[in-house]
């Protein structure tokens, strides 16, 4: 699970509203529950989702044997092996041809500190406390010179909100400067963008991406606390040291030669150093209309020293072919790599990652057990896809994205499944990104079931929905359900869950205490999972399509797909 631990902890337990919950809106005729009623052919396949399924795979894979799960180890080697020998156990064919992996080149960049330096009108920023930088493009050595400063507001380019930073100027060759977030989030305005939910043009990976498709020389991010939803510390701790990257076709030469964060008071320095008030500027950045404005004639060099190392994991996956329409897909993905050994811990030195994301990859291997139980084989093909080096930046889900073993416009939809507590059973299921597509519906259907609710994540303005690998899908287009366990417990309500869930953000996460244990509780887990197998089965054993909702940043695009498919 790539959060902080006070990310983790907002993600899987903060929460205010109980009210269940359906969508806003009428549910599209596509999803209407009696089109997508399977309750038939699946019942015999729910039996295999139980706790003593799921704890023998938990147990496994969070054993010392895999010695953490790191991608491009012995113990990541060891990993995929099990998990290839799983999906043949429980009878599923290779995802990938004849096989069932999916080869995932890295690269690893380690910028040298002492010999790598940005400098602003010949003032060194001082790498680490002022700004964090690096580059994308795979070199070892990579500059530019007098670059010219132009801020850009938000950086986004977003149609669908009639909304573009970059209109009537020509960055080529310069660098960019922006606000981290979007301008629904720092307005809270309901009709500008999604309101304060962050949207995709908020994350920062976006933002680097579109100065790129500009033709920038260089980004830099502005970092503010409550907008980014993380200090700091966390920049600097995030973007230091060697950085895992997938190998890309063109050595990541489409990219800006720089890409970076500034601290707050070094922006400010350098607007006023401009001629201009920070401030006004960044309210300016908020309203439509907005031109971006040349920073009075600062330039921007920079020196970046790389060495380069080479490897290759790999994504595993394995599939139930379609008795009636194989080429139509349903995925379900989770990672199965975890952060491996730290030989310089005192004590145990193994982060055997349980709960991240042994929970998750043991999930989706009992979801197929289930399938494959159920006695009738569904209409469409059931995809099961661990993907690799999600710690390192989603890089397995990222390659998936950008050589996927189905085409996009044959996925019907996708569930993500990443880091379930090992809680008693709960009343509700938490919805990353609630409010984002027609999955919700089946989501919705298969909880009422069961006298669950729904409960959408209480800080969408921290953009969680784009922080887990689902994204690297529902960025081309495919409508992706990412949801969880919640936190209202059965025996003990949202006070125990609570409990539970900070337990384990202070203790345990990304720390060798998470561990697997014979005393874990895995009942809510294994009820949350039929749950899930359930919206699966909703799109595998009908032919309903569905859909990103009215006004996300992904339904165009998912439009044109089935559009041009049909």
């Amino acid at each position: 699970m790539r959060m902080t631990p006070t990310l983790a902890a907002s993600a899987m337990i903060a929460a205010l509203a109980l009210a269940a919950c359906g969508q806003g809106g009428d549910a599209p005729q596509s999803v209407e529950p009696e089109a997508s009623g399977t309750a038939e052919e699946t019942r015999p396949g729910l039996a295999a989702i139980n706790e003593d399924h799921l704890r023998a795979r938990i147990a496994t894979l969070s054993s010392d044997a895999f010695k953490g799960r790191a991608p491009t180890t012995t113990g990541g080697e060891k990993t995929r092996q099990w998990l290839v020998s799983q999906m043949q156990e429980i009878g599923l064919e290779p995802g990938n041809d004849d096989s069932y992996e999916q080869a995932v080149p890295l690269v690893e960049l380690t910028l040298d500190s002492a010999a790598s330096r940005l400098t602003v009108d010949g003032e060194e920023l001082a790498l680490g406390s002022e700004a964090v930088f690096w580059t994308k493009r795979v070199e070892e050595d990579v500059s530019f010179d007098d670059s010219e400063l132009v801020f850009v507001g938000y950086g986004a380019v977003a149609p669908e909100y009639g909304w573009n930073d970059y209109a009537g100027v020509d960055v080529r060759g310069k660098t960019v400067v922006m606000l981290v977030n979007d301008p629904g989030y720092a307005t809270e305005d309901p009709d500008l963008f999604n309101g304060r939910a962050m949207t995709y043009y908020g994350r920062w990976t976006y933002k680097f991406e579109e100065a790129a498709r500009q033709g920038a020389a260089a980004a830099l991010v502005i970092h503010q606390t409550a907008p980014a939803a993380y200090g700091w510390g966390v920049v600097e701790g995030s973007w230091t040291g060697a950085q895992l990257d997938l190998e890309r076709p063109d050595g990541g030469a489409g990219r800006t030669a720089l890409e970076g964060w500034i601290q707050e008071d070094v922006a400010r320095a350098l607007f006023a150093k401009a001629g201009m008030d920070f401030d006004e500027a960044a309210a300016a950045a908020k309203t439509r209309g907005f031109k971006a404005v040349p920073m009075g004639g600062l330039k921007a060099s920079g020196v970046i020293k790389n060495t380069i190392r080479r490897s290759q994991s790999a994504n595993v996956a394995g599939v139930i072919r379609g008795a009636k329409r194989p080429e139509e897909v349903v995925l379900y993905m989770a990672h199965w790599d975890h952060l491996g050994v730290n030989p310089d811990a005192e004590g145990d030195q193994i982060f055997n990652g349980a709960v991240d994301n042994a929970t998750g990859t043991a999930s989706i291997l009992t979801i197929a057990e289930a399938f494959m139980a159920s006695g009738t084989p569904p209409e469409r093909s059931v995809m099961f896809l661990a993907v690799t080096a999600e710690e390192s930046g989603l890089l397995g889900s990222a390659y998936f994205g950008e050589a996927p073993l189905a085409p996009y416009a044959n996925i019907v939809g996708g569930i993500n499944i990443d880091g379930v507590l090992p809680m008693p059973p709960a009343r509700d299921l938490m919805v990353v990104g609630y409010g984002a597509s027609e999955l919700e519906d089946l989501l919705k259907k298969a909880a009422d079931k069961r006298d669950m609710y729904l409960r959408p994540d209480a800080e969408p303005e921290k953009g969680y929905f784009y922080r887990s690998d689902h994204i690297s899908l529902a960025k081309k287009g495919v409508p992706m359900l990412y949801a969880d366990a919640g936190i209202d417990l059965v025996d003990g309500g949202e006070e125990a869950g609570r409990a539970f869930a900070d337990e384990y953000t202070a203790v345990r996460y990304h720390k060798p205490a998470d561990e697997y244990s014979e005393d874990w509780e895995l009942s809510g887990m294994a009820k949350s999972m039929s749950v899930l197998f359930e919206v699966g089965a909703g799109m595998a054993y009908s032919d309903i399509w569905p859909n990103w909702y009215e006004g996300n940043e992904f339904r165009a695009l998912r439009d044109a797909q089935r559009a041009q498919a049909d």
